[in-house]
């Protein structure tokens, strides 16, 4: 089943609205010889119908961007802007799926999709039928009457996508929604959103810390230097779609994207170390494991 480009999910489609620029984007907290400066000049643009993916070391700052994107913060210095207009507070063209699971515990699955139509006093049944679509596109029509912890923590995911999706934004913003799954979970989730991306080409930005995720998803990948953070490289992702995990991972494009933005990420990491990051010699010591498991012989079968 197609998700039309208008209509039952609202999606604007190609040619739509939700294009972003960031533009010389400082953000510092604290004041005088107190102040901590988390961003720095930072500029980039999240291109309409795209999927932008941002990687960068932990604790870089990447949070924080998604807190101005959306609207919850303002930055010191340098402007924000979605389709032109100045960013300057939460709105409706913008939404936040965040790490954590924001689902009701009290509600329903179809009560937690039907909350943002209610809350705006759009409970009729245009939404109702809206509601039930995306139940269905997203496998959970039969587990509309469950309440989130009767839910495993990938359909939990998937209705957060949903609750999302029937307030139409016009840009999709992700914080490391499927951190926590497991593996296998992880995986499924990514042909599950990847999937719903290639149905309706929403402006999506997504940030992640895993680089197998970053490749799989994105049509461009922004990787981000460390504290203060800014953006180090944009690399244009020539993978086709649609995506699948054996398709992906076993092409040239994919590997040399992968390679590319390790040693990007390599290179801040050894900035980091040298000032005594925990997350910095974590990944070091990763990379380093990776290296010489590709170079070891392979065992005979």
């Amino acid at each position: 089943m197609n998700i039309p480009s208008k209509g039952a999910n609202g999606a604007k489609g190609p040619g739509g609205a939700g294009e972003i620029r960031v533009e010389g984007v400082t953000k510092s907290y604290g004041s005088a010889q107190f102040s901590k400066t988390v961003i720095e000049d930072c500029s980039f643009t999240i291109e309409r119908n795209k999927l932008t993916v941002m990687i960068g070391p932990s604790g870089c700052g990447k949070s924080t961007l998604i807190r101005l994107l959306a609207g919850f913060e303002r930055p010191s210095s340098g402007s924000i802007t979605i389709d032109g207009k100045p960013v300057t507070g939460p709105g409706k063209d913008r939404l936040v799926v965040f790490q954590e699971s924001a689902l009701f515990p009290w509600m329903t699955t179809y009560d937690n999709i039907m909350y943002g139509p209610r809350a705006r006093g759009e409970d009729n049944e245009a939404t109702r039928a809206q509601a039930e679509f995306l139940l269905e596109k997203v496998g959970l029509r039969a587990f509309r009457k469950k309440y989130p912890p009767q839910l495993s923590g990938g359909m939990q995911r998937r209705a957060e996508l949903a609750r999302a999706m029937i307030n139409n934004p016009d840009v999709m913003i992700l914080d490391e929604p499927f951190r926590g799954l497991d593996a296998m979970s992880k995986e499924l989730m990514w042909e599950y959103y990847a999937g719903l991306f290639e149905e309706t080409h929403r402006t999506n930005f997504f940030v992640t810390t895993d680089i197998d995720e970053a490749v799989f998803l994105a049509d461009r990948l922004i990787v981000m230097t460390n504290v203060p953070t800014r953006v180090r490289s944009v690399i244009e992702v020539d993978i086709p779609r649609p995506r699948r995990l054996a398709n992906v991972f076993d092409s040239d494009a994919a590997n040399d994207v992968k390679m590319q933005a390790l040693s990007l990420l390599h290179q801040e990491a050894m900035r980091s170390f040298s000032g005594g990051s925990r997350a910095a010699t974590d990944f070091i010591e990763a990379y380093a494991r990776r290296n010489s498991e590709r170079a070891a012989p392979a065992k005979p079968n």
